[in-house]
């Protein structure tokens, strides 16, 4: 790969690990409930046979991304990169203006566990059955999301390598952060992490949708950064513009 690609390679890599962080911080904490709860054999157990149907989805994915023609797979993936990454902006903007309240770790934590309480009350021969459903589902439901990250960061100009690469990265530093706290990892930045991320993934967005429709952008791989300051302006500004004063935080 030339050396120039990495103007577009550098950016993937930094939106799949970001993006990354905050999907596995999400489903270790369900993780660690589950196993605080229960001890880590309905943890693990769940948590493998999720990784396990993700494995095999991307082994099923990866070929036929190969099959679809180049600018189709751009405009797909653009298009709903955008949507995805608006998403993602609109909430951090809320939260960052106090519209919405910030996701709090330790908050969905103690909702988990007490949630699992509830389950063993009702269903006490059943708890490690449903204790590893829920690490299942986190795990699935955020996995999901990840390799729709990185297949939407890396398909359009065949960077699927380096996307997974910041992914793997993301998986490791919170999987070993978290197993040296054996907490939730609460002090993660997350909307922040979620602010960068929406920025990305709304570039990447306009930026592949315009290659898909055969656009040539001013400037080639670089119109990525033009396109990433305007969304972060534009997020800043409307923060600004919407921020509450201290205590009216909507819940």
């Amino acid at each position: 790969m030339e050396s120039l690609s990495w103007t577009v390679a550098a950016p993937a890599v930094s939106a799949a690990f970001a993006a990354s962080v905050v999907e596995v911080v999400e489903a270790f904490t369900i993780v660690l409930a589950v196993a605080t709860l229960r001890g880590w054999r309905p943890a693990v157990a769940g948590t493998a046979a999720a990784l396990a149907i993700l494995a095999l989805l991307v082994l099923t994915l990866g070929p036929l991304l190969d099959r679809v023609p180049l600018h189709a797979l751009q405009l797909v993936i653009g298009v709903l990169l955008l949507l995805f990454g608006m998403g993602w902006l609109r909430k951090a903007v809320l939260r960052s203006a106090g519209v919405l309240a910030l996701h709090d770790e330790d908050a969905a934590f103690a909702a988990e566990t007490q949630a699992l309480s509830l389950e063993a009350k009702r269903h006490p021969a059943s708890l490690d059955w449903i204790a590893g459903l829920g690490a299942f589902k986190a795990v699935l439901l955020e996995g999901l999301e990840v390799i729709f990250i990185v297949i939407a960061v890396g398909a359009g100009r065949g960077l699927l390598a380096y996307a997974a690469l910041g992914a793997l990265a993301a998986c490791i530093a919170v999987l070993a952060i978290g197993a040296v706290l054996h907490r939730p990892l609460s002090k993660v930045p997350e909307n922040t992490l979620k602010f960068g991320v929406g920025i990305m993934l709304a570039s990447f967005g306009v930026f592949w949708t315009g290659e898909g429709l055969g656009i040539e952008w001013p400037g080639g791989d670089l119109a990525l950064f033009v396109f990433a300051a305007l969304f972060l302006v534009t997020g800043a500004g409307m923060a600004g513009l919407l921020r509450r004063p201290a205590g009216e935080t909507a819940r």
